[in-house]
């Protein structure tokens, strides 16, 4: 029986790195990346998650299979100086490497990012996804996420447009 956890990542320390950029990789690859539609230079793709842990408004939360990272979310919070919008946190870059899939990892990524939130005071959580994304479109769907509309330009995915999903939860 395989071996599951999600925890908010504090630090980079071992291969987390290395296992980050792989498991991403591996998602954006089967198309469910978070805007790249192929894989950077690793070069890129390790500064952006070093860069994503100096964020203070933004939390980073993995899921591990069998002890290696296999995906993750992000929790965004609004800037201070929105108090018009500080009760909404954005749930972004959620991926599950397709290795992983099966295993209630993306449930449970959802699942604490969602505890987070609310133990944070957030009332509403906001995401948005490409159409072509339909797996997490259905977890987003089992979960209580309602849709609030549709940008039929979101995307451009070999040269042709690609609507995006947006979502909304009351937590």
């Amino acid at each position: 029986m395989a071996k599951t956890s999600v925890v908010k990542l504090r630090k980079l320390a071992g291969n987390d790195l290395a296992e980050l950029c792989d498991a991403a990789d591996a998602a954006i690859l089967d198309g469910g990346g978070f805007g790249w539609l192929a894989p950077p230079n690793r070069d890129v793709m390790e500064s952006y998650w070093r860069g994503v842990m100096l964020v203070p408004e933004r939390t980073l939360i993995v899921g591990r299979l069998d002890g290696v990272i296999a995906g993750s979310v992000q929790l965004s919070r609004p800037p201070r100086n929105n108090e018009a919008r500080a009760h909404a946190a954005i749930v972004s870059t959620f991926f599950l490497a397709p290795w992983a899939r099966g295993h209630g990892i993306a449930n449970g990524l959802l699942g604490a990012c969602e505890e987070l939130a609310r133990k944070e005071g957030y009332t509403v959580v906001n995401l948005d996804v490409r159409e072509t994304q339909t797996r997490a479109i259905q977890i987003f769907e089992a979960r209580g996420y309602h849709r609030l509309g549709v940008d039929p330009k979101y995307a451009r995915v070999g040269g042709h447009y690609v609507a995006g999903i947006f979502f909304q939860k009351d937590l």
